[in-house]
């Protein structure tokens, strides 16, 4: 289904920019942001529950790693050039 919002143009930017460097469409995104609201219970609490919120923040981060280039994460090319540069 096709459907038309009217969001800020600076918003609209922003969100495009993040998803092209995560490989991702808008539409991907706002279909991902829609299923993560509906199964939160559209919005009916003020406030997530903390176990819900860190849940949520593993499965990005579980979906970032998978869509990672191979080679090196940056916590392992930034500790081997600190070792190389601190003389360890």
């Amino acid at each position: 289904m096709k459907a038309t919002i009217d969001i800020p143009d600076d918003l609209y930017r922003q969100v495009k920019a993040e998803a092209a460097l995560r490989g991702l469409s808008v539409r991907e995104v706002t279909t991902r942001l829609y299923r993560r609201w509906l199964k939160e219970g559209g919005g009916g609490s003020a406030r997530e529950a903390p176990s819900a919120w860190l849940r949520s923040w593993l499965d990005e981060a579980d979906d970032a790693t998978r869509r990672a280039p191979p080679g090196p994460s940056a916590r392992k090319v930034l500790a081997r050039d600190r070792n190389r540069l601190g003389g360890e």
